[in-house]
């Protein structure tokens, strides 16, 4: 310890300049698709869809045979090269049949996830904001379309459709999909109506409808988006019970829910009748909620992290 004491002190050689990085910015949007391709299942998911929606349009566009041919020397024939899913009864192509339901079902799905969740952002966010009676009137009707057996008036309804553009079917499920998702976003609106930049609108005398579009509903987009992608699911299902048993896509037209009724008496004799369209309805279904999923996951990653701690918590031995 002595001989240390006595050297003389070294000289500190000069320390290297560190250079300074300053952190580079990453945008939301980047960085939502940066977690989505992280997430295996929502990234599949969101491929799939793709698929689906390429074979759904641009296929029949070079496909031999049209959904309405009926040819009566191809009845009943199983898939071949010539008629990939087989041929129905009546000579018709099953494959060119499900394309055009699954043209049906993506577009009825997707337009109802739109219209209900812009419904449920309108309700909701008025609701929230304005209170008092605006509030007490508007949650009186949601409660009184939730109590109503939405399923039972659409069948009720749908007949005296028939005919007439598909659309309205579009507006019938839209209107009996939105009152649930309004209550989440009235909860947040009560939430963000009491924050600063609010509160400074309001200073600022900024009219209460740019207050909603500009401050308010942009600051739910993450739920919004997440809402309709998994809204399109629902409606592509209820389309397709509709359709099942009657109500829903009339012939000539056809869907899947059509498809899948018209296939089920010939289930275990024909199975390509009922298989392909059921089939097509079960992987639309899953590749949906696997892209809502994921896209939830991206826009909000502390639930993914609560999940993975509930999920961890429950693999746990208990003593």
């Amino acid at each position: 310890m002595s001989e240390t004491l006595s050297q003389p002190a070294k000289a500190a050689a000069p320390e290297a300049a560190i250079p300074v990085t300053r952190p580079v910015r990453v945008s939301r949007g980047r960085l939502v698709a940066r977690r989505l391709r992280r997430n295996r299942l929502g990234l599949a998911g969101a491929a799939f869809i793709v698929l689906l929606f390429i074979g759904a349009f641009v296929s029949p566009l070079f496909y031999p045979w049209d959904y309405r041919t009926q040819d009566d020397l191809a009845l009943l024939l199983p898939p071949s090269p010539t008629h990939w899913f087989g041929t129905t009864s009546l000579g018709e192509d099953l494959f060119a049949q499900c394309m055009r339901g699954l043209q049906k079902s993506l577009l009825i799905g997707l337009l109802v996830g739109v219209i209900s969740t812009g419904l449920a952002a309108v309700v909701g966010s008025l609701a929230g904001y304005f209170g008092r009676a605006t509030d007490r009137g508007l949650m009186w009707l949601v409660d009184l379309l939730l109590v109503l057996p939405s399923f039972l008036i659409v069948a009720i309804l749908s007949p005296a459709f028939r005919g007439k553009s598909w659309l309205l079917l579009v507006l019938l499920l839209s209107a009996f999909n939105w009152m649930i998702s309004s209550r989440i976003v009235r909860g947040m609106t009560l939430t963000l109506r009491e924050r600063e930049f609010v509160a400074a609108a309001r200073f600022m005398d900024m009219a209460a409808w740019r207050i909603i579009t500009r401050h308010i509903i942009p600051n739910m987009a993450s739920i919004l988006i997440i809402d309709a992608t998994i809204g399109v699911a629902g409606a592509i299902l209820s389309e397709t019970a509709l359709s099942f048993f009657g109500f829903g896509i009339q012939p000539p037209d056809v869907s899947l829910g059509t498809l899948i009724s018209s296939g089920t008496e010939s289930a275990l004799t024909f199975p390509w009748l009922f298989d392909f369209p059921a089939g097509l309805l079960v992987l639309t279904v899953l590749a949906v909620n696997f892209f809502g999923d994921g896209l939830r996951d991206a826009l909000d990653p502390s639930a993914c992290r609560a999940r993975g701690r509930q999920g961890a918590n429950s693999g746990e031995k208990r003593p």
